[in-house]
Protein backbone atom coordinates (compact mmCIF):
# COMPACT_ATOMS: atom_id res chain seq x y z
CA UNK A 1 0.00 0.00 0.00
CA UNK A 2 2.70 2.39 0.77
CA UNK A 3 4.78 1.68 -1.98
CA UNK A 4 1.78 2.48 -4.13
CA UNK A 5 1.42 5.47 -3.02
CA UNK A 6 4.93 6.71 -3.42
CA UNK A 7 5.62 6.94 -6.95
CA UNK A 8 2.10 8.65 -7.35
CA UNK A 9 3.45 11.19 -4.17
CA UNK A 10 6.84 11.55 -6.35
CA UNK A 11 5.19 12.07 -9.78
CA UNK A 12 3.02 14.60 -8.28
CA UNK A 13 5.86 16.58 -6.48
CA UNK A 14 7.73 16.37 -9.90
CA UNK A 15 4.92 18.25 -11.70
CA UNK A 16 4.10 20.80 -9.20
CA UNK A 17 7.89 21.45 -8.84
CA UNK A 18 7.87 21.89 -12.67
CA UNK A 19 4.95 24.55 -12.32
CA UNK A 20 7.08 26.43 -9.75
CA UNK A 21 10.24 26.68 -11.97
CA UNK A 22 9.77 29.73 -13.11
CA UNK A 23 8.59 31.37 -9.69
CA UNK A 24 11.63 29.66 -7.74
CA UNK A 25 14.09 30.94 -10.91
CA UNK A 26 14.52 34.27 -10.99
CA UNK A 27 18.04 34.76 -12.88
CA UNK A 28 17.55 34.76 -16.66
CA UNK A 29 20.64 32.89 -17.22
CA UNK A 30 19.55 30.38 -15.10
CA UNK A 31 16.26 29.74 -16.93
CA UNK A 32 17.97 29.87 -20.23
CA UNK A 33 20.04 26.80 -19.28
CA UNK A 34 16.87 24.79 -17.84
CA UNK A 35 15.53 25.57 -20.84
CA UNK A 36 18.64 23.85 -22.40
CA UNK A 37 18.68 21.13 -20.43
CA UNK A 38 14.71 20.06 -21.16
CA UNK A 39 15.84 20.10 -24.83
CA UNK A 40 18.90 17.95 -24.21
CA UNK A 41 16.29 15.85 -22.23
CA UNK A 42 14.37 15.19 -25.62
CA UNK A 43 17.48 14.36 -27.23
CA UNK A 44 19.11 11.86 -24.87
CA UNK A 45 15.72 10.31 -24.21
CA UNK A 46 16.43 9.48 -28.02
CA UNK A 47 20.33 8.20 -27.99
CA UNK A 48 18.92 6.20 -24.68
CA UNK A 49 16.30 4.19 -26.92
CA UNK A 50 18.86 2.74 -29.43
CA UNK A 51 21.99 3.33 -26.98
CA UNK A 52 20.42 1.89 -23.23
CA UNK A 53 17.52 -0.45 -24.54
CA UNK A 54 19.12 -2.15 -27.88
CA UNK A 55 22.98 -2.00 -26.92
CA UNK A 56 23.90 -0.07 -30.07
CA UNK A 57 26.01 2.80 -29.86
CA UNK A 58 25.20 5.54 -32.36
CA UNK A 59 27.30 8.80 -32.81
CA UNK A 60 25.15 10.60 -35.02
CA UNK A 61 22.15 12.01 -32.66
CA UNK A 62 23.45 15.37 -32.85
CA UNK A 63 23.25 15.29 -36.72
CA UNK A 64 20.03 13.90 -36.78
CA UNK A 65 19.24 17.25 -34.27
CA UNK A 66 20.48 19.38 -37.03
CA UNK A 67 18.84 18.30 -39.68
CA UNK A 68 15.26 18.54 -37.53
CA UNK A 69 16.14 21.80 -36.64
CA UNK A 70 17.55 23.18 -39.99
CA UNK A 71 14.22 21.34 -41.63
CA UNK A 72 12.30 23.40 -39.63
CA UNK A 73 13.84 26.73 -40.01
CA UNK A 74 13.92 26.82 -43.85
CA UNK A 75 10.23 26.12 -44.02
CA UNK A 76 9.38 28.33 -41.51
CA UNK A 77 12.13 31.38 -43.10
CA UNK A 78 12.27 30.36 -46.77
CA UNK A 79 8.61 29.06 -47.29
CA UNK A 80 6.69 30.71 -44.67
CA UNK A 81 5.27 27.83 -43.03
CA UNK A 82 4.20 27.79 -39.14
CA UNK A 83 6.17 27.49 -36.63
CA UNK A 84 4.14 24.84 -35.81
CA UNK A 85 3.74 22.51 -38.57
CA UNK A 86 7.36 22.95 -38.94
CA UNK A 87 8.08 21.51 -35.22
CA UNK A 88 5.07 18.81 -35.81
CA UNK A 89 6.64 17.60 -39.56
CA UNK A 90 10.67 18.35 -38.18
CA UNK A 91 10.84 14.83 -36.21
CA UNK A 92 8.74 12.94 -39.42
CA UNK A 93 10.53 14.09 -41.95
CA UNK A 94 14.19 13.27 -40.07
CA UNK A 95 12.52 9.93 -38.79
CA UNK A 96 12.10 9.19 -42.80
CA UNK A 97 15.66 10.17 -43.43
CA UNK A 98 17.41 7.98 -40.34
CA UNK A 99 15.33 5.02 -42.49
CA UNK A 100 17.37 5.33 -45.55
CA UNK A 101 20.80 5.75 -43.51
CA UNK A 102 19.60 3.24 -40.67
CA UNK A 103 18.76 -0.01 -43.20
CA UNK A 104 22.29 -0.48 -44.64
CA UNK A 105 23.99 0.92 -41.26
CA UNK A 106 22.03 -1.88 -39.19
CA UNK A 107 23.31 -4.69 -40.64
CA UNK A 108 27.08 -4.38 -38.96
CA UNK A 109 27.22 -4.61 -34.94
CA UNK A 110 29.33 -3.26 -32.63
CA UNK A 111 32.05 -0.97 -32.60
CA UNK A 112 31.44 -0.89 -36.52
CA UNK A 113 27.94 0.45 -36.22
CA UNK A 114 29.16 3.25 -33.77
CA UNK A 115 32.10 4.23 -37.05
CA UNK A 116 29.15 4.12 -39.35
CA UNK A 117 27.06 6.40 -37.51
CA UNK A 118 30.28 8.24 -36.47
CA UNK A 119 30.65 8.98 -40.55
CA UNK A 120 26.94 9.73 -40.93
CA UNK A 121 27.40 12.59 -38.28
CA UNK A 122 30.13 13.84 -40.04
CA UNK A 123 28.85 13.86 -43.55
CA UNK A 124 25.50 15.57 -42.57
CA UNK A 125 28.00 18.58 -40.54
CA UNK A 126 29.86 18.91 -43.81
CA UNK A 127 26.64 19.07 -45.75
CA UNK A 128 25.21 21.91 -43.49
CA UNK A 129 28.89 23.52 -43.32
CA UNK A 130 29.65 23.61 -47.05
CA UNK A 131 26.06 24.22 -48.84
CA UNK A 132 25.91 27.55 -47.79
CA UNK A 133 23.40 29.02 -50.36
CA UNK A 134 20.63 26.94 -48.53
CA UNK A 135 22.02 26.55 -45.17
CA UNK A 136 23.95 29.69 -44.75
CA UNK A 137 27.33 27.59 -43.90
CA UNK A 138 29.06 29.01 -41.20
CA UNK A 139 27.71 32.26 -41.02
CA UNK A 140 24.45 30.75 -39.96
CA UNK A 141 20.92 32.11 -40.53
CA UNK A 142 19.83 34.64 -38.49
CA UNK A 143 16.03 35.77 -37.42
CA UNK A 144 14.91 32.13 -36.68
CA UNK A 145 11.27 33.11 -35.50
CA UNK A 146 9.54 31.28 -32.63
CA UNK A 147 6.63 29.89 -32.51
CA UNK A 148 3.17 31.68 -32.80
CA UNK A 149 0.68 33.00 -30.35
CA UNK A 150 -2.08 30.92 -30.00
CA UNK A 151 -5.61 31.55 -27.40
CA UNK A 152 -5.88 28.55 -24.56
CA UNK A 153 -9.11 28.20 -22.17
CA UNK A 154 -9.08 32.88 -22.92
CA UNK A 155 -5.62 33.03 -22.07
CA UNK A 156 -2.94 34.57 -24.71
CA UNK A 157 0.01 32.37 -24.89
CA UNK A 158 3.09 34.19 -26.37
CA UNK A 159 6.56 33.28 -26.78
CA UNK A 160 8.37 36.38 -27.96
CA UNK A 161 9.60 38.71 -25.96
CA UNK A 162 12.54 38.56 -23.23
CA UNK A 163 10.29 36.21 -20.81
CA UNK A 164 10.78 32.87 -21.75
CA UNK A 165 8.46 31.27 -19.16
CA UNK A 166 6.33 30.22 -22.14
CA UNK A 167 8.94 28.62 -23.85
CA UNK A 168 9.81 26.42 -20.26
CA UNK A 169 6.55 25.39 -20.63
CA UNK A 170 6.60 23.49 -24.23
CA UNK A 171 10.06 22.33 -23.23
CA UNK A 172 8.74 20.72 -20.34
CA UNK A 173 5.42 19.21 -22.09
CA UNK A 174 8.07 17.73 -25.04
CA UNK A 175 9.85 16.13 -22.22
CA UNK A 176 7.25 14.43 -20.43
CA UNK A 177 6.24 13.49 -23.54
CA UNK A 178 9.75 12.26 -24.95
CA UNK A 179 9.78 10.17 -21.49
CA UNK A 180 6.11 9.10 -21.66
CA UNK A 181 6.84 7.76 -25.70
CA UNK A 182 9.98 5.65 -24.37
CA UNK A 183 7.98 4.23 -21.37
CA UNK A 184 5.02 3.26 -23.86
CA UNK A 185 8.34 1.87 -26.03
CA UNK A 186 9.57 0.12 -22.98
CA UNK A 187 6.79 -1.70 -21.55
CA UNK A 188 5.36 -2.90 -24.85
CA UNK A 189 6.44 -6.20 -26.20
CA UNK A 190 8.62 -3.75 -28.63
CA UNK A 191 10.38 -2.98 -25.77
CA UNK A 192 10.92 -6.78 -24.52
CA UNK A 193 12.28 -7.31 -27.57
CA UNK A 194 14.55 -4.74 -27.64
CA UNK A 195 16.06 -5.58 -24.22
CA UNK A 196 16.31 -9.50 -25.29
CA UNK A 197 18.55 -7.62 -28.19
CA UNK A 198 20.64 -5.94 -26.21
CA UNK A 199 20.88 -8.90 -23.63
CA UNK A 200 21.78 -11.58 -26.30
CA UNK A 201 21.33 -10.82 -29.87
CA UNK A 202 22.46 -14.16 -31.54
CA UNK A 203 19.75 -15.96 -28.95
CA UNK A 204 17.22 -13.35 -30.11
CA UNK A 205 17.70 -14.65 -33.77
CA UNK A 206 17.89 -17.79 -32.84
CA UNK A 207 14.04 -17.81 -31.57
CA UNK A 208 12.78 -16.26 -34.62
CA UNK A 209 13.15 -12.35 -33.52
CA UNK A 210 14.00 -10.53 -37.20
CA UNK A 211 16.28 -8.20 -35.02
CA UNK A 212 16.87 -5.59 -37.64
CA UNK A 213 13.79 -4.73 -37.64
CA UNK A 214 13.26 -3.92 -33.91
CA UNK A 215 16.83 -2.14 -34.67
CA UNK A 216 15.18 -0.17 -37.45
CA UNK A 217 12.36 1.10 -34.86
CA UNK A 218 14.35 1.90 -32.46
CA UNK A 219 16.64 3.81 -34.09
CA UNK A 220 14.05 5.76 -36.28
CA UNK A 221 12.30 7.09 -33.16
CA UNK A 222 15.84 7.90 -31.86
CA UNK A 223 16.63 9.62 -34.79
CA UNK A 224 13.16 11.22 -34.83
CA UNK A 225 13.26 12.71 -30.89
CA UNK A 226 16.37 14.28 -32.11
CA UNK A 227 14.91 15.86 -35.00
CA UNK A 228 12.24 16.93 -32.15
CA UNK A 229 15.03 18.51 -30.28
CA UNK A 230 16.87 20.19 -32.63
CA UNK A 231 13.27 21.74 -34.02
CA UNK A 232 12.98 23.57 -30.72
CA UNK A 233 16.42 24.32 -30.16
CA UNK A 234 16.79 26.19 -33.54
CA UNK A 235 13.29 28.12 -32.55
CA UNK A 236 14.16 29.17 -29.31
CA UNK A 237 18.27 29.92 -30.01
CA UNK A 238 16.95 31.96 -32.47
CA UNK A 239 19.89 31.27 -34.99
CA UNK A 240 21.12 28.53 -36.71
CA UNK A 241 24.67 27.70 -37.62
CA UNK A 242 26.11 23.76 -38.19
CA UNK A 243 28.42 24.13 -35.44
CA UNK A 244 25.86 22.64 -32.50
CA UNK A 245 25.73 19.88 -34.15
CA UNK A 246 28.78 18.34 -34.55
CA UNK A 247 30.22 15.22 -34.01
CA UNK A 248 31.23 16.40 -30.04
CA UNK A 249 27.91 17.16 -29.51
CA UNK A 250 27.06 13.40 -30.48
CA UNK A 251 29.54 12.39 -27.92
CA UNK A 252 28.01 14.25 -25.32
CA UNK A 253 24.36 12.72 -25.86
CA UNK A 254 26.39 9.34 -25.06
CA UNK A 255 27.96 11.02 -21.95
CA UNK A 256 24.43 12.21 -20.69
CA UNK A 257 22.87 8.68 -21.15
CA UNK A 258 26.08 7.03 -19.03
CA UNK A 259 26.30 9.87 -16.87
CA UNK A 260 22.46 9.39 -15.81
CA UNK A 261 22.02 5.88 -16.38
CA UNK A 262 21.86 4.13 -19.27
CA UNK A 263 18.50 1.80 -20.22
CA UNK A 264 16.52 3.77 -17.71
CA UNK A 265 13.86 6.27 -18.10
CA UNK A 266 15.01 8.98 -15.69
CA UNK A 267 18.97 8.08 -16.37
CA UNK A 268 18.82 10.84 -19.71
CA UNK A 269 16.90 13.28 -17.47
CA UNK A 270 19.25 13.34 -15.05
CA UNK A 271 22.50 12.68 -17.29
CA UNK A 272 20.45 15.79 -19.73
CA UNK A 273 21.38 18.46 -16.61
CA UNK A 274 24.75 17.54 -15.56
CA UNK A 275 25.77 17.78 -19.31
CA UNK A 276 24.13 21.42 -19.14
CA UNK A 277 25.03 22.42 -16.29
CA UNK A 278 28.14 20.97 -15.15
CA UNK A 279 30.42 22.94 -17.88
CA UNK A 280 28.91 25.99 -17.46
CA UNK A 281 29.74 25.61 -13.54
CA UNK A 282 33.19 24.99 -14.33
CA UNK A 283 33.72 28.31 -16.38
CA UNK A 284 34.80 29.46 -13.08
CA UNK A 285 38.31 27.83 -13.72
CA UNK A 286 37.85 28.41 -17.10
CA UNK A 287 41.32 27.51 -19.09
CA UNK A 288 41.14 24.39 -17.18
CA UNK A 289 37.39 23.79 -17.56
CA UNK A 290 37.44 21.15 -20.43
CA UNK A 291 40.19 18.97 -18.40
CA UNK A 292 38.35 19.32 -14.95
CA UNK A 293 34.67 18.35 -17.42
CA UNK A 294 36.27 15.17 -18.83
CA UNK A 295 37.73 13.95 -15.23
CA UNK A 296 34.64 14.69 -13.50
CA UNK A 297 32.97 11.94 -16.61
CA UNK A 298 36.05 9.77 -16.20
CA UNK A 299 35.79 9.08 -12.59
CA UNK A 300 31.79 9.05 -12.61
CA UNK A 301 32.17 6.41 -15.27
CA UNK A 302 34.27 4.26 -13.29
CA UNK A 303 32.91 4.53 -10.02
CA UNK A 304 29.32 5.06 -11.27
CA UNK A 305 29.05 2.61 -13.54
CA UNK A 306 25.05 2.58 -13.27
CA UNK A 307 25.12 6.30 -13.80
CA UNK A 308 23.80 8.77 -11.05
CA UNK A 309 20.20 6.96 -11.05
CA UNK A 310 21.02 4.12 -8.06
CA UNK A 311 22.75 7.38 -5.83
CA UNK A 312 18.70 9.07 -6.36
CA UNK A 313 16.82 6.17 -5.91
CA UNK A 314 19.12 5.20 -2.80
CA UNK A 315 18.15 9.05 -1.82
CA UNK A 316 14.61 8.42 -2.67
CA UNK A 317 14.21 5.37 -0.98
CA UNK A 318 15.68 6.78 2.39
CA UNK A 319 13.38 9.76 1.99
CA UNK A 320 10.66 7.51 1.39
CA UNK A 321 11.77 5.42 4.79
CA UNK A 322 11.57 8.64 6.87
CA UNK A 323 7.97 9.88 5.50
CA UNK A 324 6.43 6.98 6.57
CA UNK A 325 8.05 6.48 9.75
CA UNK A 326 6.72 9.61 10.74
CA UNK A 327 2.96 8.92 9.41
CA UNK A 328 2.94 5.52 11.06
Amino acid sequence: MKSNHFPFLTWLALIVIGALVPTLVTVPYFMHLIILALIWVVLAQGQNLIQGFVGYVSIAQAGFMGVGAYFSTLMSVKLGLPVWSALLLSPFVTGVISVLVGYPSLRVKGHYFAIVTLAYNMVIFTILMTYSSLTGGEAGIPNVPRPEEFRFLGWLINFEGRSNTNFYYLTVIVGFFSTGICWLILNSRVGRVLLSIRENETLAEAVGVITWRYKLFAFVMSASLAGLAGSLYAHYIGFLNPEPFGVDQSLNAILAVILGGSGTLSGPVIGAFAVTFLPEYLRIADSYRLVTYGLILVVATIFLPLGLVPVFSKLLTKLKTIFWRRHD
